[in-house]
């Protein structure tokens, strides 16, 4: 399976702090925002990664991740111009998903909880149909809504409905099988002039091939788009980390302990590093016991 970043966008709900730099390169805490969706994919075991960005943010990215090597990834990067909606992130990458099913990932989602990557692991073997995630929300209006029968089957999707009809968001992590290009190059733009991913999963939804997955009590799912959000995300890492001493989205420790990487490779990112607190987390890797 492909992995699509999506880290495009103005983030103008975040200015002024994006003028000089954009959203997904914030920091969440001790990191990058972006390194959290590519953790993501990379507990998915997808290591064939396209992301797709600004042309003003584009030499940030290839300066941060390269090609992707030194983590055992193959990272390769597309410009979307203008914000034109999520669904053109699949038009932008057809050569790159070359026919292969593929999980999108929007940049600036957070996720985290026990059994994460067991659970991506299984939904990346998805070769029909669609996958997404709902999330139990109490501002349900903000989101894409899913409303479900007794079954717990979707019935429809709404986006940001004025009266929901669940409180199960739709988050910003989809898996799709090969029909995806097909079908985002057959929508229409909506009233706001972009492709819409409520319209993409509705083609789904009347083939009879989606399906919803519910993330429950045990797993975080935070969304960073308004000032709010992200510095609520940065206390929940802080919290999470300080409480455990263990890092959430640690590409490199990622890399190592899921054998994209091997000791020595390790070893040489470490040595990249300066002298901080987190070269000496990553060093620490090397003597305690994996858990």
């Amino acid at each position: 399976m492909k992995g699509i970043i999506l880290a495009g966008g103005s983030g103008s709900r975040l200015s002024p702090l994006t003028k000089v730099i954009c959203k997904q390169l914030l920091p969440i805490y001790d990191k990058p925002l972006i390194y959290y969706p590519l953790s993501v994919l990379m507990l998915s075991g997808i290591r064939d990664i396209l992301m797709i960005t600004t042309p003003k943010d584009l030499d940030a990215f290839k300066e941060l991740f390269k090609d992707g090597r030194h983590l055992g990834l193959n990272i390769s990067y597309a410009i979307q111009e203008k914000p034109k909606g999520i669904p053109e992130a699949f038009i932008i990458g057809e050569k790159f998903i070359d026919g292969k099913p593929v999980c999108l990932i929007l940049g600036d989602n957070i996720f985290y909880g026990e059994g994460i990557p067991a659970y991506l692991k299984e939904i990346s073997s998805l070769q029909n149909g669609a996958c997404l995630f709902g999330y139990y929300v109490k501002d349900p209006e903000r989101y894409g809504v899913a409303e479900l029968d007794k079954q717990g089957k979707v019935r429809s999707i709404e986006e940001k409905p004025k009266q929901p009809k669940s409180n199960y968001a739709i988050t910003g992590l989809y898996y799709y099988d090969k029909q995806v290009v097909e079908f985002a190059k057959s929508l229409q733009p909506s009233k706001r002039g972009e492709l819409e991913i409520t319209d993409l999963n509705a083609i789904y939804l009347q083939k009879e091939q989606l399906r919803l997955e519910i993330l429950g009590r045990g797993v975080a799912w935070l969304d960073t788009g308004t000032h709010e959000s992200l510095h609520d995300a940065s206390k929940f890492v802080e919290v999470i980390e300080s409480r455990q001493g263990l890092k959430i989205a640690c590409i490199e420790e990622i890399a190592y302990l899921m054998k994209y990487i091997n000791q020595e490779q390790f070893v040489s990112l470490i040595e990249d590093y300066p002298q901080s607190q987190y070269r000496a987390y990553l060093q620490s890797i090397l003597t305690r016991e994996c858990v």
